[in-house]
């Protein structure tokens, strides 16, 4: 009967746990750019003498979607989506850390930003010279016009990574990062559409539907738990009988 228990309570914790994940999913069902996060439970033995016959369910959360998103068209020369598979490089503390987001802006002394942080090219953090116009090919190449110029002139080129989608993971700021912490090796082949932002990848109707299911899940676990209290009594009953 222990064993019953503590199996149920373990199930309780992961369905907690689960709910907290999909319910941080519908919070961001607007944020441009997100990755839904996506959860795993697997059972896992107890070790130790005599624990045999106990199980606890231990949640996997560390894993993410890789569907695109849907590509809303803003006309902005800085907002910037990527097609297909891949990622944009910022940098975070002394590495980098990779997002889908694009809606890039250039502060004061001309460095490209992304929500606080600078975006990354070929040679580290971007950096634009005074400019009337700014231009992003599809290859990430930056060009720009400068004052009293005809021409674009290449600037730089945006850093593109494509790494396999097990290889991820996301660190406490929300941002993609390589499970090993390691950079991720850039990728030519990854392509841009200026002009467009992405949205979030999270579905409503799957995230509800998972999150009615846990509700399902939970009220079964208190099923079991009222008869795991009555098999307590009876056997109570037995020995005192």
């Amino acid at each position: 009967m222990d064993a019953l228990i503590f199996t149920l309570m373990s199930g309780a914790e992961r369905g907690m746990r689960a709910q907290q994940i999909h319910a941080n999913n519908l919070a961001n069902l607007e944020t441009g750019g997100f990755r839904a996060d996506l959860e795993l439970a697997t059972s896992k033995a107890v070790n130790g003498y005599g624990y045999d016959a106990r199980h606890m369910s231990q949640l996997q959360a560390n894993s993410v979607a890789s569907r695109e998103g849907v590509l809303r068209q803003t006309g902005q020369d800085l907002d910037v989506a990527i097609s297909g598979q891949g990622y944009f490089a910022v940098q975070f503390g002394e590495g980098e850390a990779y997002t889908r987001a694009g809606h890039f802006i250039v502060d004061q002394d001309g460095q490209l930003m992304l929500d606080g942080r600078a975006v990354l090219g070929d040679g580290g953090p971007i950096v634009l010279p005074q400019f009337t116009r700014v231009q992003i090919a599809s290859d990430g190449v930056i060009s720009i016009q400068a004052p009293g110029t005809p021409d674009m002139q290449q600037v730089d080129r945006l850093r593109l990574v494509k790494p396999d989608p097990a290889a991820v993971t996301k660190n406490p700021a929300g941002l993609i990062v390589a499970r090993n912490g390691q950079p991720f090796a850039g990728d030519e082949t990854v392509t841009v559409r200026s002009g467009h932002l992405e949205g979030s990848n999270v579905s409503a109707i799957e995230e509800m539907i998972a999150v009615m299911n846990l509700t399902r899940e939970f009220e079964i676990q208190m099923k079991l738990y009222r008869a795991a209290d009555g098999m307590a009594e009876s056997g109570n009953r037995l020995v005192g009988a």
